[in-house]
């Protein structure tokens, strides 16, 4: 992987990793706002279940795409044999 693409690859998954926390952090308060409008009180759990899981998989991604960086990093590395 090109130098300048698996450093842009590092970077969307922090973001990606970022966003999926945002997105847990800030459920239960968007939640509140979500059970005042009468035309969703009732799908309340399901759209929290959205919500999670929706941040679970950007977490998820974020994570994967960091590991994947930090391996490739670690096989292009040469051993130094002594």
């Amino acid at each position: 992987m090109p130098k300048k693409n698996a450093s842009f690859q590092l970077k969307w998954g922090i973001l990606l990793l970022l966003a999926g926390l945002g997105v847990c952090f800030m459920t239960p308060q968007k939640m509140e706002e979500i059970k005042q409008i009468e035309h969703f009180a009732s799908y309340t759990t399901f759209i929290w279940f959205c919500f999670y899981f929706m941040g679970i998989l950007l977490v998820g991604g974020g994570i994967k795409k960091i590991h994947q960086y930090y391996r490739s990093a670690e096989e292009q590395e040469p051993e130094n044999e002594t």
